[in-house]
């Protein structure tokens, strides 16, 4: 059980299946990732385990596990067993001492229930996780639009304007955490203030794309009055609505479904081959309005943490 030395071992790191493998070499020169952070388990030349973090950028710590794979053609519990092992291993060499360690985050087909085969080798991640202390969070839905699908009109229910300043977009994110059916959000909010939450999510998040922040919209009355907002964005691998809120005192007006069209016309506009975002499963009303947008479920997302 050892690290890769580089990306002269990306072929054996990627022996095992999965859909982030294309990513790792680009990630790997960009420094997103590390050798010193993918992890493998060797019996001979052959791979039975692996593991990886993932970074936003050089310098950072590990900001996700995103990466636990064990080869599924073992008999018996073994390849959990290893999978367990390495994890252990790749930990306590990786991390710091004490800390915390960084979500776990996978991607898996809408339908992984349905199927026994793909249902068994998510479960057994998921066991191989629980094994070294994580548990269940949240799971996701991940979406899609297509330039195939068409884009709403504005219907004039809403005006729309760039964001002023970070300080205004801190100040409407804290007001739409109340009683917010996001599971991060309201996560956060039993460890720090609204305020601090919202700052955290707009520093370590918004405020790092390079994309042009002439996108970002506030949903207004026609008077003026806030309603809503939308990040329209684009990260290291796809343009995405980031973030898309409604202020509590407007929920149930539909708003949503004018603030999504209005990001979406944004990015369509740039001619993109797709958008991505993603929501929680649990909050149906986003699910809905995302879905109505004419943005497909085309996989999910399991989400583990640490206590």
């Amino acid at each position: 059980m050892r690290p890769i030395t580089g990306c002269e071992e990306l072929d054996l790191f990627c022996q095992l299946p999965y859909v982030l493998n294309d990513e790792l070499a680009d990630d790997l020169a960009a420094g997103r990732r590390r050798p010193e952070w993918m992890w493998v388990a060797l019996r001979g030349d052959r791979l039975l385990a692996r593991s990886a973090w993932w970074s936003r950028s050089v310098g950072d710590t590990p900001l996700i596990l995103d990466v636990v794979d064990i080869e599924d053609s073992a008999s018996g519990s073994d390849h959990v067993d290893i999978g367990v092992q390495l994890l252990h291993a790749a930990m306590a060499a990786t991390l710091p001492n004490g800390s915390r360690p960084p979500e776990y985050s996978r991607f898996v087909p809408p339908d992984w229930r349905e199927n026994a085969v793909t249902r068994q080798a998510v479960e057994d991640r998921m066991t191989v996780l629980e094994r070294t202390g994580a548990r269940f969070f949240v799971e996701r839905l991940r979406l899609e639009w297509r330039p195939e699908s068409p884009v709403p009109e504005p219907n004039g229910r809403l005006v729309f304007r760039p964001v002023r300043d970070g300080e205004e977009l801190v100040a409407l994110m804290s007001s739409v955490l109340e009683g917010t059916l996001d599971a991060h959000g309201r996560d956060d909010l039993t460890r720090m203030s609204v305020q601090e939450a919202a700052v955290r999510h707009y520093e370590d998040e918004l405020a790092r794309y390079t994309s042009p922040r002439d996108w970002w919209r506030i949903a207004t009355l026609p008077h003026g009055e806030p309603v809503g907002f939308v990040i329209p964005a684009r990260n290291d691998y796809n343009p995405i609505i980031a973030y898309i809120a409604v202020l509590p005192s407007h929920r149930g007006n539909s708003y949503i479904d004018d603030i999504l069209a209005e990001g979406t016309r944004i990015l369509a506009e740039q001619h993109v081959p797709r958008i991505r975002a993603s929501t929680d499963l649990g909050n149906t009303p986003m699910a809905n309005a995302f879905q109505r947008a004419g943005y497909t479920n085309f996989e999910r997302q399991i989400n583990m943490t640490w206590s």
